[in-house]
């Protein structure tokens, strides 16, 4: 009977035992290629450094790491719906950069340590009352056509170092008249009688477009702060209400050399409009009434807050480069200041500025 040869010296345990070796070999070179802590420590190990003092300070450097990474592809990306801005915006042909829309205008600081109604009426009276740029020539009398029955002074600066003098010597001026049923428009005629073309704006007229004259266009249209809710029907609507940019589109016009605008309060939003939508750049002089009784359609917040918004308009103008070179206090008008008989102001000022990089 022949000897039985012991397990362990057979052909199948061997096999299985190299097998085992190969797969414990492949299972450490796919950690060491795979695990980020364990390359650092390899590397310290051959410049004859320590290694981390523990593996919990090896975890977070890893979890730095790999968090640092996810952040990189994620603003590099530009995936739909990030949360953060793309990290190198593509610029627009010409190397120009592309506008940003502006939502709301950048309040200016409080005028003292703490809100104070007081303290923002004062620097609020005193803004619009000093001139920021002399003009020594307002008067329409140069004009064609101009009368002296003129109910308000809409001051224009007619200064030979800005250009709309020149384009009312050349019949190349443009004026746009924002108004509410107000009868007042001699003013408009006179720019007319210049050579001007004038378009004035106004829902109360009769007919949608009316042509007078050579150079005088009225037009059914009211000047808003928004154009109107594409689900009303426009039959519903009381008016044929519309942005000035919009206008601007519609009738072909890049640049308005006069804007005068008596609005009945809703200069200030017409006003944060214009500014909000870089339209004001594309006006050579800016004449508005305003009316300071009280905030205005839809201006809201209490009163100190009221008048740091309309001081903040303003400040937007300047930063525009405009400056004021006119103003009117109507003392025919209630002595009020947001319904307070206070700070010796009148209801309605006129207020007169020039761009003075309009070109």
């Amino acid at each position: 009977m022949p000897k039985e040869r012991p397990l362990w010296r057979g052909p199948a345990f061997r096999l299985c035992l190299l097998s085992a070796a190969l797969f414990l070999c492949l299972q450490l070179g796919m950690r060491r290629s795979w695990c980020p802590e364990e390359k650092p420590r390899a590397a310290a190990a051959v410049a004859g450094r320590s290694p981390p003092p523990s593996r919990g300070t090896e975890r977070q450097a890893a979890a730095a790491a790999a968090a640092g990474r996810r952040r990189v592809t994620y603003v590099r990306s530009g995936r739909r719906g990030s949360a953060g801005p793309a990290c190198c915006p593509l610029q627009p042909p010409g190397g120009r950069r592309r506008k940003t829309v502006r939502w709301h205008i950048e309040l200016q600081p409080w005028a003292s340590p703490t809100p104070s109604l007081n303290y923002e009426a004062l620097r609020f009276l005193k803004y619009i009352s000093t001139s920021q740029i002399s003009c020594e020539h307002m008067n329409l009398s140069s004009l064609k056509g101009y009368s002296e029955t003129t109910k308000k002074p809409w001051s224009i600066c007619l200064d030979e170092r800005f250009s709309l003098i020149h384009r009312i010597r050349s019949k190349q001026c443009r004026l746009y008249s924002l108004g509410l049923g107000n009868d007042d428009n001699q003013f408009e005629i006179s720019m007319a009688n210049s050579g001007c073309e004038v378009h004035r704006f106004d829902p109360s007229i009769k007919s949608a477009h009316i042509h007078e004259g050579q150079h005088l266009w009225y037009h059914r249209l009211s000047i808003d702060w928004r154009d109107p809710n594409p689900a009303i029907a426009p039959h519903k609507l009381h008016s044929n209400t519309k942005k000035l940019g919009t206008i601007l589109n519609e009738f072909g016009h890049q640049k308005i050399d006069v804007l005068k605008a008596d609005v009945e309060s809703a200069e200030w939003k017409i006003l944060e409009n214009l500014i909000l939508e870089d339209v004001v750049e594309q006006i050579g002089q800016l004449v508005i009434e305003v009316h300071i009784h009280w905030p205005g359609f839809e201006v809201s917040g209490n009163d100190s807050t009221v008048v740091r918004y309309w001081y903040s308009l303003l400040r937007e103008l300047e930063l525009k480069d405009f400056r004021l070179f006119h103003t009117y206090k109507d003392l025919s008008k209630p002595q009020m200041f947001l319904k307070k008989e206070a700070f010796n102001a009148s209801s309605c000022y006129t207020l007169s500025w020039v761009n003075t990089r309009w070109k």
